[in-house]
């Protein structure tokens, strides 16, 4: 279910080419290539929306953490990170820094899922499943803008940003309910900036 790199890196090659240099994207919107590539993003994007779901199933069973509304107050006194993805939303859509947000969240996220394998150390493996999908997305991304030489930030291999630190156990718990919360809204913008695309 995952894109091949190659597919990926001439989709976003695509989308930033036209985007940099003015071209109309409805000229694509009949291009049966760009469509596919398109198509396969999308399914690749929800398949880690999918995997981020599961998460949140597991937090709700085990945690007993399932509604963000009766969290909110818990959630004033945790320091928890919201990647900003301003620059893919409709009205101030560009394609060179809407892709360089996406790439800076997903650092941000993999890193922050440290604190989920923590919580959920049975469920290891959809988490490593997880950052491994995001690292590849995010190096796919980098590449491409690298080759239409962009500027990009290199992120080291090992996150080095620090972990929210947390003053008890339940403050981890609900820390991680919402970092996954806020992952999968983040997904969710990224998912309508692609859709968004295919509809020009």
């Amino acid at each position: 279910a995952t894109v091949p790199a190659g597919g990926l890196a001439l989709l976003l090659g695509v989308l930033l080419w036209r985007a940099l240099h003015g071209a109309p994207l409805t000229e694509l919107s009949g291009d049966q290539d760009f469509q596919l590539f398109l198509q396969r993003n999308l399914e690749f994007t929800r398949k880690i929306r999918g995997d981020v779901a599961a998460l949140q199933r597991v937090v709700c069973d085990t945690l007993q953490l399932c509604k963000e509304d009766e969290l909110v107050l818990v959630r004033q006194d945790l320091d928890i990170a919201q990647a900003p993805l301003e620059q893919c939303h409709k009205r101030t859509f560009q394609a060179e820094t809407c892709f360089s947000q996406i790439r800076a969240g997903l650092h941000i996220y993999h890193g922050s899922l440290a604190t989920i394998q923590a919580l959920l150390p049975g469920h290891t493996g959809l988490v490593e499943t997880l950052q491994l999908d995001m690292a590849n997305l995010s190096s796919n991304i980098q590449q491409q803008m690298e080759d239409l030489g962009l500027a990009t930030v290199t992120y080291p291999t090992e996150n080095q940003d620090p972990l929210p630190t947390f003053s008890s156990n339940f403050h981890h718990q609900v820390g991680g309910f919402f970092i996954l919360a806020n992952f999968q809204r983040f997904l969710e913008t990224a998912y309508r900036a692609l859709r968004h695309l295919t509809s020009l």
